[in-house]
C-alpha cells in the first residue's frame, strides 16, 4: 500500500489551526473528506492537501443544517 499518512481529528486540528468544532463542521458539510472508523474519523494526507488547495465552498455552513 506504500506510505499512507492518516491523521486523527486531534492531529488535523493542530495542522489546520482550527477548533475541533470547526473541523467537525467541515466534515459534516463534506468540505473535508474523511473515513469514519467506529466512532472516530481518519483523514488522509491527500484529503488535507486537497482541502488546503481549494478551501471551502461559499455558504458551506448551509449544508450542515439538515
Amino acid at each position: 500500500m506504500g506510505d499512507l499518512k492518516v491523521y486523527k481529528v486531534e492531529e488535523a486540528v493542530e495542522l489546520l489551526k482550527v477548533t475541533r468544532r470547526t473541523l467537525y463542521r467541515y466534515l459534516k458539510a463534506g468540505q473535508l473528506k474523511a473515513v469514519k472508523l467506529g466512532r472516530e474519523y481518519r483523514i488522509t494526507e491527500d484529503a488535507l492537501k486537497d482541502f488546503l488547495a481549494h478551501g471551502t465552498e461559499p455558504n458551506y455552513l448551509g449544508k450542515t443544517r439538515a
